[in-house]
């Protein structure tokens, strides 16, 4: 709820068109109908917000019920699948899901790190071919594709210090020109967030990278149109609520470092917007949908 309230705040107020993301571990922990309606309650609470709903990391039953239930956008990952299979896993949930004008992102490659309930050891990490990605869009008809390269889940981006493959990014752009690529892994992990949650008795590693800003807006100009953000808001949960509870240790009711998050919440994402170039261009997104009607 704070996240979400956070978000569609910092949407409004900054008018940026947003993509709200939900993973299969949230539904499974709040149920799909809850986090619906926490969303659809938003709409009207903020009014002005333009955004489109996504799941990510979704298996085929996940997809087919996202579907269902309204989704704007879902993500088939069969990343770690063989690429003819990958590529049938992901044509299926493609048919599904145009028949209800619904997009579908797809991955190829597969990111290391911890996210949620997925782990994946850096030796299996595997960089996106750019030739196969042309391949893989064509005969899969996905209308976004996740590559992998180098970035990582987690709180630990480039656990080899190597950042961003940006020349295979840019082999990707040249195979794919125009087409939307998503860059996973894009927290920018502040170290003085980590630093703070340390302090207040984390245990976190003091190595912890992220991607910069520069690297995203770098990444913008060679055709990625589609950032995911979700260690940094975890971390900066975290943060918030080690400090309150470290200051204040005679407390106990979490509305109160619940209002922090969402505060700090709208603070923090106002300035992804800012870096990323979407603030202010929710007015264009409205123009689009009425002359659509």
């Amino acid at each position: 709820m704070e996240q979400v309230h956070g978000l569609f705040a910092a949407a409004q107020k900054f008018q940026s068109p947003v993509i709200v993301q939900i993973t299969p571990a949230a539904r499974n922990y709040a149920h799909p109908a809850m986090l619906m309606a926490m969303v659809k309650a938003a709409e009207t609470i903020y009014p002005d917000t333009v955004y489109a709903i996504h799941l990510d990391h979704g298996t085929e039953p996940h997809a087919f019920d996202a579907i269902g239930q309204g989704y704007t956008s879902v993500m088939i990952d069969a990343s770690h699948d063989p690429f003819e299979k990958n590529i049938a896993r992901t044509k299926a949930v493609v048919e599904k899901a145009h028949e209800r004008q619904v997009v579908v992102e797809a991955e190829l490659g597969v990111l290391s790190g911890v996210e949620d309930d997925l782990e994946i050891a850096d030796k299996d990490a595997l960089y996106t071919n750019p030739k196969q990605a042309k391949e893989f869009v064509e005969r899969s008809g996905c209308d976004s594709l996740a590559i992998a390269v180098g970035t990582s889940h987690g709180a630990y981006k480039f656990s080899g210090g190597q950042g961003i493959q940006f020349h295979i990014l840019e082999k990707i752009q040249q195979e794919l020109p125009g087409y939307p690529l998503v860059l996973h892994g894009s927290s920018l992990v502040d170290k003085n967030e980590v630093a703070l949650i340390n302090k207040y008795g984390g245990n976190l590693k003091e190595d912890a990278a992220g991607v910069t800003d520069a690297e995203l807006q770098q990444s913008i100009k060679y055709g990625i149109c589609k950032v995911n953000i979700a260690t940094d808001l975890r971390l900066l949960w975290t943060r918030i609520h080690r400090e309150f509870f470290s200051g204040t240790p005679e407390l106990f009711d979490p509305v109160i470092p619940g209002k922090k998050y969402m505060e700090a919440y709208t603070e923090f994402i106002g300035k992804r917007f800012a870096v990323l170039g979407s603030a202010g261009k929710a007015s264009s997104f409205k123009s689009t949908h009425h002359a659509q009607k």
